[in-house]
């Protein structure tokens, strides 16, 4: 199974289960798996708890052997049916404390922590004052050691930590002081860093309007808060992103990595616009099919249950994908398991720029491990 949020008002995630259906039909078309069809369930949390929770407990009745490539904002709500059931649950999009956490979570990428870790050490030695705007809720607690752990790292001073109402409709008074506190300093650039998810965008809004008549200073923020459709629709070049340090998982879209993805969906769902090659969970969606081709051909003839799937995926089982991640592995302990991340296993992050309205690699593609700098975050 495969679940995401659509047509919410909301995040919605739509070419999620939509790349999961194409991969079936891709991998279908081809012979199946060890000679078996793959067939994939979709489900829509809606964006809420109960929907959460009732694509769990569906996965369960369907005695699915694992939920694969999925958003949901909500693991308080879906990962206890799913552990009750035994359902390996491969590739979150990273968006809950517990996909780092729960014994039957297999992440693909290290979520927000490896994000804005990677964002403060890039920040380190090309801002002045940083800036950091988050939400005012418990989630939102743990931002400012996340990103302190990486300016640090870097020999920087910790970010100004400036808190707004998750459900606010405009930013202009965020953006002032922002603008105030990254433009103390005279002699180098300031850094306004907002990490508000779906409010992001009503921030930057509210950023462009207000910092006429202050020094230039540079935004930065995390992939998930914002993508090239948000870059696009934003006004590209023209738009408030140009210039930008946005951190991500993976490589730039225009990676040649990329390619059996661009190349499945161009055969298998060529002109749905809900699959975008672009879209972080998109990507995620094929990161996490693949580990689940590699893990039942590892089984092959053998029994093909969630049990049998949990149990691969324990001993020691390591998966590549084509060098888009690191090598994949999860131990029952990981190396994050004092910072509460004891399921993080891929901290690597890309520095990516908005150059003439477009998401392009800071540092040759290449992927720089924070590994050691969350073990040094700070975090209550």
């Amino acid at each position: 199974m495969t679940w995401a949020p659509s047509n919410t008002n909301a995040t919605d995630k739509p070419g999620m289960p939509a790349m999961a259906a194409a991969y079936a039909k891709w991998i279908n078309k081809n012979g199946g798996i060890n000679g078996r069809k793959l067939r994939v369930l979709t489900c829509n949390d809606h964006n809420d708890s109960v929907g959460a929770a009732k694509c769990a407990r569906r996965a369960a009745s369907e005695d699915v052997v694992a939920v694969v490539g999925s958003y949901s904002q909500f693991g308080d709500s879906y990962f206890a049916p799913l552990e009750g059931a035994g359902i390996p649950y491969i590739g979150g999009y990273g968006v809950t404390n517990e996909e780092f956490t729960s014994t039957t979570s297999y992440p693909v990428n290290g979520g927000q922590p490896a994000l804005l870790a990677g964002l403060g050490k890039a920040l380190a030695g090309n801002c002045g004052p940083v800036t950091l705007i988050r939400p005012d809720s418990i989630a939102g607690d743990e931002l400012p050691a996340l990103i302190d752990s990486g300016l640090t790292a870097g020999g920087h001073a910790e970010a100004v930590d400036q808190l707004a109402a998750e459900d606010a409709t405009e930013y202009s008074e965020q953006a002032d002081r922002a603008l105030q506190d990254a433009t103390k300093d005279p002699y180098k650039q300031g850094c306004v860093v907002p990490a508000l998810g779906d409010s992001t965008n009503i921030f930057m809004d509210s950023f462009r309007r207000t910092r006429d008549g202050y020094p230039k200073v540079r935004t930065a923020t995390v992939l998930g808060s914002v993508d090239q459709t948000t870059i696009n629709t934003t006004g590209g070049a023209s738009g408030p992103y140009e210039g930008s340090y946005i951190t991500g998982w993976y490589p730039v879209a225009s990676d040649s990595r990329w390619n059996p993805m661009k190349k499945v969906i161009n055969e298998e769902a060529f002109g749905d616009n809900r699959i975008d090659p672009a879209d972080a969970g998109v990507q995620t969606t094929w990161i996490a099919y693949t580990v689940l081709k590699a893990v039942l051909e590892k089984i092959g003839d053998g029994e093909v249950s969630a049990r049998a799937v949990r149990q691969t995926l324990d001993d020691g089982f390591k998966v590549t994908t084509g060098g888009l991640t690191p090598t994949l592995q999860w131990p029952y302990q990981g190396r994050l398991a004092a910072v509460g991340f004891s399921r993080l296993v891929n901290a690597d992050v890309t520095l990516q720029v908005v150059k003439q309205g477009q998401l392009v690699s800071a540092k040759n593609g290449g992927l720089v491990n924070v590994t050691k700098t969350l073990e040094n975050a700070n975090i209550d």
